[in-house]
């Protein structure tokens, strides 16, 4: 009996923070500047933008962008500065990505996918 309910209580705390995780890891990749690292958590198509100029990228083509774009702006750090949800059960984060070329507000929609939050949208606008 014990067992049972310790093992309910592991998978509801484990799907309760899978969102977070997917949060953490996110802020992980862009603080070290790493395109292969944040496209994981990617939506198979995902909204990307830099400065108002994008498009919806397939993961591989976001990799591209995202690379170059650490290539251009190093990173120096990256930190949440807020995080919500809506009633419809989207994530949202928004965080300041500081690098040698400047600062830029990150605004980042995560949706829930089988199961799963993923990265749906993420906008980049220089300060």
């Amino acid at each position: 009996m014990k067992k049972s309910f310790l093992l309910i209580i592991t998978i509801l705390i484990a799907f309760s923070s899978h969102g977070q995780s997917t949060t953490e890891n996110v802020k992980l990749a862009l603080n070290t500047g790493s395109a292969k690292e944040l496209i994981k958590y990617f939506n198979e198509v995902t909204e990307l933008k830099i400065d108002d100029s994008g498009a919806n990228y397939s993961k591989i083509q976001a990799e591209s962008v995202l690379r170059e774009f650490f290539q251009q702006n190093q990173v120096e750090s990256f930190d949440y500065i807020h995080k919500g949800s809506s009633p419809e059960g989207l994530k949202y984060n928004i965080g300041m990505y500081n690098a040698k070329s400047g600062a830029y507000r990150v605004v980042i929609l995560l949706k829930e996918i089988k199961g799963q939050y993923v990265v749906d949208t993420i906008n980049f606008n220089k300060e």
